[in-house]
């Protein structure tokens, strides 16, 4: 009797740890499945918003840890609060100077060149009518004296972006996920330009990688926002008003076709006769930007395989023939889905 007792028992144990693996294996299909779904929705959108949930209205600012918009400030409230503390930055139009306003850091950014002013006044134009989660964040700014204030990004600009993910702190970081998201940052950028509230705007400080690059801030959480739009001129269809990036003659492999001088090099370049082009200039240089942020972590020769033909359509010759930025959107969004459902799945698969 003590014999069939003991047996009963460990029969009912058995069937209880059965019936507990069981539900432990539900359960992981049940979450990676969960997962699955949120992906489809998260990341397949051929529409989003560009605005911040946080945004303030127009002619407000919220950084740091402000809790509370407040207005962009005005020349007397930069002199009397705004504390330069060094030089980070300087370029051909202005310097850039890390400096402090109620204890939180700022960027203030100062026209060195006369001359140049009708890029900087154009810049800050861009900034103040383009504030969304795409740009850098306006904090106040002071025309008598050509200074633009803005959030202070300490990673700096994206061609810093392999020393920082170098970086013991950032290593980790150092994924073909977040590579992959910064490139969709970068395209989001480019799509919001060409559908801005102003219209179809062009990135014309694109002449080589490492210009393209300094364009960009990377965030502490490591997203992508505009910073230099001191050169965005305006393609207007309505009035077949297309654009030229400069009245100087522009060369290099990193730029589309049609902005290079047609005429051949024993006729001397003229602007008069250098031919107009519109906002896919952009499209030709993503496929070398989005190369650059990959880079060569575990996985970005995956990502670049599963965007190659997207890729070829950007570096056709005709621009006609290349994608709208929102296409290149769509397709980025759908490979990191892809690739992420594939590695939930795969996880599934170990579990079981």
């Amino acid at each position: 009797m003590e014999k069939r007792l003991q047996v009963g028992r460990r029969t009912g144990s058995w069937n209880c740890l059965i019936l507990l693996i069981i539900l432990l294996l539900f359960t992981v299909v049940f979450i990676n499945l969960l997962l699955y779904v949120y992906l489809e929705n998260l990341y397949v959108s051929t529409s989003y918003s560009p605005a911040d949930p946080s945004a303030c209205p127009q002619g407000y600012f919220k950084i740091g840890t402000m809790k509370n918009c407040s207005a962009w400030l005005s020349c007397e409230a930069i002199k009397k609060e705004v504390r330069k503390l060094k030089l980070v930055d300087e370029g051909a139009v202005k310097k850039v100077f890390l400096s402090e306003w109620k204890e939180m850091k700022v960027a203030l950014s100062q026209l060195t060149v006369p001359a140049l002013q009708d890029d900087f006044v154009h810049g800050l134009r861009m900034l103040q009518s383009l504030q969304s989660r795409h740009v850098v964040t306006l904090v106040g700014y002071c025309k008598a004296d050509n200074s633009i204030l803005t959030e202070y990004h300490p990673l700096g600009s994206l061609k810093n972006l392999d020393k920082t993910f170098n970086l013991p702190k950032y290593q980790t970081l150092n994924t073909w996920e977040n590579r992959l998201g910064l490139a969709i940052d970068y395209v989001s950028i480019i799509r919001y330009l060409h559908n801005s509230p102003l219209g179809v705007l062009v990135m014309c400080d694109s002449n080589d990688l490492e210009k393209v690059l300094s364009q960009y801030l990377l965030t502490s959480d490591f997203h992508i926002v505009a910073n230099d739009l001191d050169a965005l001129p305006l393609v207007d269809r309505e009035k077949d008003a297309l654009i030229k990036c400069g009245p100087r003659e522009i060369v290099g492999n990193f730029i589309a076709p049609e902005q290079l001088w047609p005429f051949g090099p024993n006729t001397e370049f003229t602007n008069d006769l250098m031919p107009s082009y519109d906002e896919k200039t952009d499209i030709w240089k993503i496929p070398a930007v989005t190369d650059y942020l990959l880079g060569h972590v575990e996985g970005s020769d995956i990502i670049r395989f599963h965007l190659f033909d997207i890729h070829t359509e950007c570096g056709k010759k005709n621009p006609a023939e290349r994608p709208s930025a929102q296409t290149i959107l769509d397709r980025y969004r759908r490979v990191l889905t892809l690739l992420m459902k594939e590695m939930a799945l795969s996880n599934t698969r170990e579990m079981l």
